[in-house]
């Protein structure tokens, strides 16, 4: 990694006093013979050295000084738009976020690198080079964790950004075009129990796998689904039954931590979501983008397919979420009923990992019978989306304006909108 020393070097390195224009004069000039190279460098205020070298050909005219960029300049323009882009539907862009979006592009290009090239001293010149499109500014207060309160002003300002959106596309009055996805966990493997001495002695537990299994669901505002997600912990189920056995057209993922992350959002929404949905346009699509961040090919292929990313702000997925409100609280207690826990309080529920698709299966069926339907679309009523009403929210989970004291640390913004908390960046390499 650079060392500090040279990375203030390079935020202190004054910026060059002459211009490509003037540049191209002076070749003029040396070229038709009126002027001597050290002539026309001297009378345009160019430098000497520059100047003989596109003279001589080292250098083509017109070519920038310095090492190569390692992303085109057009590719830079179209990730600063994106970034403007994602800012305005509620993505604020970390720094990491925005350096790994510059990988992705970096590794189109150069297919066979193993690795990024762009690292802190990539980020200091794209910093200077976009000057006047992006800043860094002190991050607001943000509550660790799920709060009892979110902000008033985080909500105030969804609800306007929701209204924009839906009269700009038309969409107030089209609920089949309004979409939330939303993740619920499963805890498997048996509670401890405790039984009389005659039966055990002390407390016995059940023999039980512990995986934690997640579903992505989404439903529109009218209550159709969209197949659900059934994502695992470390590894499939051994066999191919929990794919014959589970849910009609469901998908399936693993990760490490049995939760959807950027590119189980990727799989789903490319090979998934878009497979599924109706055709009619545009579609808007509201989610928790905090917990499964976006990457660059889901934002291209949204925008091209005219369907509208819409970040929920963040800790308020409670109040906001309409899959919350109520859908998955129904199915965990229709699948605690099938597993015979009679309780879903806590997820945690007796069932295997190879036969959780077969029990879920019939747990999804009352989201599509009338109970579950309209389960489905009260939740989008009782947080505002659909119809729009910014005053469901309720007052009593929200803090008054301005309740939070801000804390140190920057944040990147836009001229045009802020983007969120910036955290260190350790990522190596010497770059441009």
């Amino acid at each position: 990694m650079p060392s500090r020393n040279h990375l203030d070097k390079i935020g202190r390195k004054k910026k060059k006093k002459w211009t490509e224009e003037a540049m191209e004069h002076a070749l003029v000039e040396v070229k038709s013979g009126r002027c001597t190279v050290r002539q026309a460098a001297k009378e345009f205020g160019v430098p000497k050295s520059s100047l003989g070298d596109r003279v001589s050909g080292r250098v083509r005219p017109g070519s920038r000084s310095g090492p190569a960029q390692l992303i085109t300049s057009s590719d830079e323009e179209q990730l600063v738009e994106f970034s403007l882009y994602m800012s305005k539907y509620g993505f604020p862009l970390t720094k990491q976020q925005l350096v790994s979006f510059a990988s992705s592009i970096y590794k189109r290009q150069h297919r066979r690198v193993a690795f990024s090239k762009l690292g802190q001293t990539w980020w200091l010149n794209f910093r200077r080079r976009q000057e006047k499109n992006i800043t860094i500014q002190p991050a607001d207060s943000v509550v660790r964790g799920r709060t009892v309160c979110v902000r008033k002003e985080a909500v105030d300002q969804f609800f306007r950004l929701l209204t924009t959106v839906m009269d700009t596309h038309g969409l107030r009055d089209k609920p089949y075009h309004i979409f939330n996805c939303s993740e619920t966990g499963f805890q498997l493997g048996r509670r401890r129990v405790l039984l009389p001495k005659s039966a055990s002695v002390g407390c016995k537990a059940a023999a039980g796998s512990r995986d934690h299994i997640s579903i992505l669901a989404c439903f529109n505002a009218a209550g159709e689904d969209i197949p659900p997600f059934i994502i695992y912990s470390k590894a499939y189920p051994g066999g191919v039954c929990y794919k014959t056995q589970g849910p009609s057209n469901a998908l399936y993922g693993w990760s490490e931590s049995g939760c959807v992350n950027s590119d189980l959002f990727k799989k789903w929404f490319l090979k998934h979501f878009l497979v599924h949905v109706r055709k009619e346009r545009p579609l808007l699509l509201i989610f928790d983008g905090h917990k499964s961040p976006v990457n660059l090919e889901v934002v291209e292929a949204a925008r091209k397919e005219d369907i509208i990313l819409l970040c929920l702000p963040p800790h308020c997925s409670h109040i906001l979420q309409p899959l919350d409100a109520g859908l998955f609280v129904l199915l965990k207690k229709h699948f605690a009923a099938l597993t015979g826990d009679g309780s879903a309080a806590d997820s945690h529920f007796a069932v295997s990992k190879k036969d959780f698709s077969s029990v879920f299966k019939g747990t999804y069926q009352v989201a599509k019978e009338e109970e579950g339907v309209r389960i489905v679309t009260e939740g989008f009523r009782k947080c505002g989306i659909y119809p729009l009403n910014h005053f469901t929210a309720n007052e009593g989970h929200l803090l008054p304006p301005h309740s939070m004291s801000p804390v140190a640390g920057p944040s990147l913004t836009t001229a045009v909108q802020e983007l969120h908390t910036v955290g260190e960046f350790t990522a190596a390499g010497p770059s441009s």
